[in-house]
């Protein structure tokens, strides 16, 4: 269930933070279902996809090609041609941010044989992604703008590649295109890596007056108030840095992608009471009917959510009403990882609900069909307190 007020108070807030003309675009790898990514649209967000399916997604939720950029790690031959397709037909992705010097050699390859940038037609317009060589204070698994992550090229892998291409070809450097990593605890690895990029593009930009561009991705984190720097926190350090710079320094466009942040804490999965088992060592374990098929981050990398119950023994739980104790819940798939960690819970038995809060991020979109599992059904939960249907249950086609 996702909560559309809450997705519009996150949405706001970031909006507050970096205010137009910063572009703002919600990295729909963080939760793919169309509808979500609509009621985002609808709130003034574009879509930053890494693949043909999370295009897809976008333009099912309505977001124009103008509106979606590409990047990630590991595009394929027909993920380029799909964009230069595009490009060809007169209806460009806002911009293709490449990896590697090899990915835009490819990619200018099929722009060329496309004719992009020749007889009038546009070129394409690319972002190259610098490895900002950072240590973010964030889960290593999290940290991506390490240097010895596989994120990015080094200043003299990215400087190189865009002094290679023709002024004039069928590809447009417009920038840099950076991401150091999520859930940020603090914005000094994050501001140290935007330097750097601004940096970069100062010295790229003195050639090329069109390579004006700023790309500072998302890594913004979820917590309570208090515990994490919040997006105008970042904003600041931004703000700092871009205004130090001469005039004629200061990039012409700059873009923000956060996921995490925008969805997590609108997202909650309401599950069932199958088991409740006393164990010998007096651990009181609760097996539910949701597990690592719908949110696979415990068991990926450790990652903690809130739980609480709904129902106790039948009846619904009032905070105070019942009395709580430590369980360990768990999943009902066949892996002993299936486990969601430890929560103070009052007496339950089959039947009863139990709500997983801060699920709205890398839950949905990371989930599977482990174990002959159909797709779990999404539900908005709209301000005036209705449900509106947002993805339908999967389908098991049973021959027996």
């Amino acid at each position: 269930m996702t909560s559309i007020a809450a997705l519009a108070a996150v949405a706001g807030e970031l909006e507050a933070a970096f205010p137009d003309p910063w572009l703002r675009a919600f990295s729909v790898k963080a939760n793919d279902v169309p509808a979500i990514v609509a009621r985002l649209g609808r709130l003034g967000l574009a879509a930053n996809v890494v693949s043909r399916g999370e295009w897809a997604a976008a333009r099912a939720a309505g977001i124009p090609n103008a509106g979606v950029t590409l990047e990630g790690i590991g595009k394929s031959d027909g993920e380029l041609r799909a964009a230069v397709r595009a490009a060809a037909a007169g209806d460009p992705l806002r911009w293709v941010a490449v990896e590697s010097p090899e990915e835009l050699d490819a990619l200018a390859a099929l722009a060329a044989r496309a004719g992009l940038g020749a007889g009038g037609r546009p070129p394409l317009e690319v972002l190259v992604r610098l490895n900002p060589d950072v240590q973010p204070e964030t889960h290593r698994g999290l940290a991506v703008g390490r240097g010895t992550a596989k994120f990015g090229m080094t200043e003299t892998e990215l400087t190189a590649a865009v002094a290679a291409l023709p002024a004039d070809g069928p590809i447009r450097a417009r920038g840099i295109h950076l991401h150091v990593g999520s859930q940020l605890g603090a914005v000094d690895a994050w501001r140290d890596a935007v330097r750097r990029g601004l940096a970069v593009l100062s010295l790229v930009r003195a050639g090329r007056p069109a390579f004006d561009t700023l790309d500072v991705g998302g890594g913004f984190p979820v917590g309570d108030a208090g515990t994490v720097p919040r997006p105008a926190r970042f904003a600041e350090e931004a703000a700092a840095l871009i205004g130090a710079l001469p005039e004629d320094r200061r990039p012409a466009r700059l873009a923000v992608e956060p996921g995490r942040f925008l969805v997590a804490a609108a997202g909650t999965i309401v599950a069932s009471v199958l088991h409740v088992r006393e164990r010998g060592d007096g651990e009181r374990v609760v097996v539910i009917d949701a597990g690592m098929t719908e949110l696979i981050r415990p068991a990926l990398y450790g990652a903690t959510h809130p739980m609480r119950a709904l129902t106790s023994l039948g009846a619904p739980v009032h905070p105070g009403a019942a009395p709580s104790s430590a369980a360990r819940v768990d999943g009902p798939i066949c892996e002993s990882t299936d486990t969601f960690g430890s929560a103070e819970l009052p007496p339950l038995h089959r039947g009863d609900l139990v709500a997983i809060a801060e699920t709205g991020a890398y839950a949905a979109s990371m989930a599977s069909t482990y174990n002959g599992r159909p797709a779990a059904p999404q539900v908005l939960l709209e301000p005036n307190g209705t449900l509106t249907a947002a993805r339908s249950r999967g389908r098991v086609r049973f021959a027996g």
